[in-house]
């Protein structure tokens, strides 16, 4: 029956990469876009999990545990992680479903992840994880505390969620359509590895995966659900130890997430190797650590706590859950701003033989792009480096009131940010051209286009995992 953990995880981690499922980039949007959109798609997940645990609970099919709400642990935890899932560039889940899309950057902020939460968990900072979870309160749930029936909470959380996704569904169809890249299959291929899929039918999937996996993995002897952080702990400890005892459900499901996502990288063309430079490697590193021990403290990630815990009405859940989106909106103030665009027609190309500029269309500059360089495959760019030979605010005049920014190896949200502060350096009816290989940009970019009134001029793949989008401005 373990191998049931796989699947579920091979599942998830499919939907959660083609459906551009990102907890961070949910509780980010609040502060930097001041978008809801995605906080309701979380609700959605919780709403769907709370209906189904309440069920199998009252049914007797599964049994909940509890441990004594540890205040001050999960407080504190809490906004070390969202701090850390910022830098790191995804929550755990996000972290494991993009490695499988060849970002090596969640490969580092996953390893120092998974080995801080083993030394918070039983390892040498097991000290430190018991001294501030031993300062405990004798309350789990609020149904308990109330001694009341789950389903008070369970009805008003699915009619709340329900009037959030009508509102922003309406809000969409008043929308102009936003612009998608053009099919290269048909049927289902194209459905499931091209097409977008929306994120409210995405988090329903994820929700409805989360209600199977319990009764799944209890079968094994593991009372719970979907989790991330002890899992990722416990497969340390196997491999230190060099035994299987602690191989569980848990472990195979969040393996399970990184072979899933591979398939759908690669079979949508989003795969490719990335690796990130020295600064934006030092940020996974410590970007991991904070993700690891915060989620020791706190008892679970965005996953265990804001998924899992809030659908029970827990009490950890629901305070994990605020305090990590307070981590996220201090760390979007500290280090989401916006960079001066550093393009690769900002620097000056000699032929190499007597020192004068070589003709931009002959050369292929470079630059310091920040973020993740590819050390495997270089994307071709003739629409940004080819005939740029002026710059305005940074941006590459491409002639005929065509302007290129490159934000090749920029993380998300950093494509968006940037387009949006671009977009203002150019007049009304000029084209900004976008080159970015993030692949939540995908969506991310259009989105903003349409709804902030900007046309869409073209959209298209360059290679595996690479993108170029025209934006036109309107106004």
């Amino acid at each position: 029956m373990l191998i049931t953990g796989l699947i579920v995880g091979g599942l998830l981690g499919f939907v959660m990469q083609r459906g551009r499922f990102c907890v961070t980039g949910f509780l980010r949007d609040i502060f930097t876009l001041r978008s809801w959109r995605g906080f309701t798609a979380l609700l959605v997940v919780i709403a769907v999990h709370a209906v189904g645990l309440a069920a199998l609970t009252s049914t007797g099919v599964i049994t909940p545990e509890f441990k004594d709400f540890a205040p001050a642990a999960v407080i504190v935890g809490g906004f070390l992680f969202g701090l850390g899932i910022v830098l790191a560039g995804g929550c755990a889940s996000g972290t494991w479903y993009r490695a499988g899309e060849g970002l090596v950057g969640s490969w580092i902020a996953l390893v120092m992840y998974a080995v801080s939460s083993a030394a918070m968990k039983g390892g040498a900072l097991g000290g430190l994880n018991d001294w501030l979870r031993g300062f405990t309160v004798n309350a789990t749930t609020a149904p308990e505390s109330l001694g009341i029936s789950s389903w008070w909470f369970v009805i008003p959380l699915v009619l709340v969620t329900a009037v959030l996704v009508r509102y922003f569904l309406a809000k969409e169809r008043a929308t102009p359509a936003m612009a998608t890249l053009p099919p290269r299959k048909t049927g289902l291929a194209h459905l499931l590895t091209e097409k977008p899929w929306h994120v409210f039918g995405t988090a329903l999937v994820v929700g409805l995966l989360g209600v199977v996996a319990w009764p799944l993995s209890d079968a094994t002897g593991r009372n719970d659900g979907l989790g991330i952080t002890t899992p990722s702990s416990n497969l340390v400890k196997g491999i230190v130890n060099g035994g299987a005892d602690n191989i569980d459900w848990g472990v195979l499901l969040v393996l399970g997430i990184l072979v899933g996502s591979f398939f759908a990288a690669k079979a949508s063309g989003e795969f490719r190797v990335r690796v990130p430079d020295a600064r934006q490697a030092s940020r996974s590193v410590v970007g991991g650590l904070l993700m690891g021990v915060g989620a020791a403290w706190a008892g679970g990630c965005t996953v265990g706590n804001g998924m899992v815990q809030t659908s029970l009405f827990s009490y950890q859940g629901w305070v994990a859950l605020l305090f990590i989106a307070l981590g996220v909106g201090a760390a979007a103030q500290l280090w989401l701003k916006p960079d001066q665009p550093v393009n690769s027609q900002d620097v000056e190309v000699t032929n190499g033989t007597d020192g004068t500029p070589a003709p931009s269309q002959d050369a292929t500059p470079t630059a310091d792009l920040g973020g993740f360089a590819s050390a495997v495959a270089v994307l071709d760019r003739p629409l940004v480096a080819v005939g740029a030979t002026a710059k305005k605010d940074g941006l590459a005049d491409l002639g005929d009131g065509r302007w290129g920014m490159d934000t090749l190896g920029a993380v998300c949200p950093f494509p968006l940010i940037e387009a949006k502060n671009a977009i203002g350096k150019i007049d009304v009816g000029d084209e900004l051209v976008i080159d970015f290989d993030c692949t939540q940009a995908t969506d991310a970019i259009p989105r903003w286009a349409a709804t902030d009134g900007h046309e869409v001029t073209q959209f298209e793949a360059r290679g595996d995992a690479g993108w170029v989008i025209a934006v036109k401005r309107g106004h």
